[in-house]
């Protein structure tokens, strides 16, 4: 039997999306961390991918992050893109880096963005969560927006509005740690759920952070076809909809598309 550098575990369950040689896109649920970490060693959806993907993601090796392109917080959930072999892996990277792979998320908001679409660029800095001795405290790391910050894009329309809360799709450019959640608590519009930025009252609010990686479209590393691929508003969330009078989005854009985000920087 193969020994892995990551415990595979085949009971951290995830729905794949898509899949080739060379790469495979999931739906992370909500509650899994990505990765193994403090207190989540072997329980991460990279435990899992490995109980199914094990030699290909072994043979990636840490250098390459076993695999893994990006990253979703554990209280959202959606979609992941997952590499499989080297040379998908360093030619998905290199569109990562160039801001080609776009990422739609929606997210359910407290009242209103004052423009119905915009793009927010808000410099975004992380604040470590480390003892004297730089050592890991075991708290969740945060972000603000702070002018020594890195730059951060974030592209949003509004998609349907109740009376206390919005549905909002977001198109990140940046990758930025919890970049929506910071960018839409900066315009007054934070999302439910959000039990990190948000005050009590709108963490309250829905059972769980309500945000999902909904849509992502990147060209295939290996072919360069046009890869896109959807994921539904999850259903632990449909019942937030129905008690705010909002409606499922749609996987289509019938209201025209999300603003452009332009690298400024």
């Amino acid at each position: 039997m193969p020994t892995f550098s990551v415990q595979p575990n085949d009971k951290v369950t995830f729905k794949v999306l898509f899949e080739d040689d060379a790469l495979v896109v999931v739906n992370k649920p909500p509650g899994t961390v990505t990765q193994p970490g403090l207190a989540h060693e072997d329980d991460s959806l990279l435990n899992g991918l490995f109980a199914r993907f094990g030699p290909a993601l072994q043979n990636l090796g840490q250098s390459r992050d076993f695999g893994l392109l990006h990253r979703l917080d554990r209280a959202t959930s959606g979609i992941l893109i997952v590499a499989l072999r080297t040379d998908s892996y360093d030619r998905l990277r290199q569109q990562f880096e160039n801001h080609t792979i776009k990422k739609f998320y929606w997210a359910v908001v407290k009242g209103a963005p004052k423009q119905p679409k915009g793009v927010l660029r808000m410099p975004i800095a992380e604040d470590h969560t480390r003892d004297i001795s730089h050592r890991p405290t075991g708290k969740p790391r945060l972000a603000r927006i702070s002018r020594s910050g890195k730059p951060a894009i974030t592209a949003y329309r509004v998609l349907e509005t109740s009376r206390v809360a919005s549905l909002v799709e977001c198109r990140l450019l940046t990758g930025r740690l919890h970049q929506i959640r910071v960018h839409l608590n900066a315009i007054g519009c934070p999302v439910l759920g959000d039990d990190l930025y948000a005050p009590p009252g709108v963490r309250d609010a829905a059972p769980r952070l309500a945000l999902h990686s909904h849509r992502v479209v990147f060209d295939h590393p290996l072919t360069g076809a046009t890869v896109d691929v959807h994921s539904p508003w999850p259903g632990d969330l449909k019942g937030l909809l129905k008690k705010l009078g909002l409606t499922k989005p749609t996987l289509t854009q019938p209201r025209g598309a999300t603003p452009e985000p332009v690298d400024e920087t």
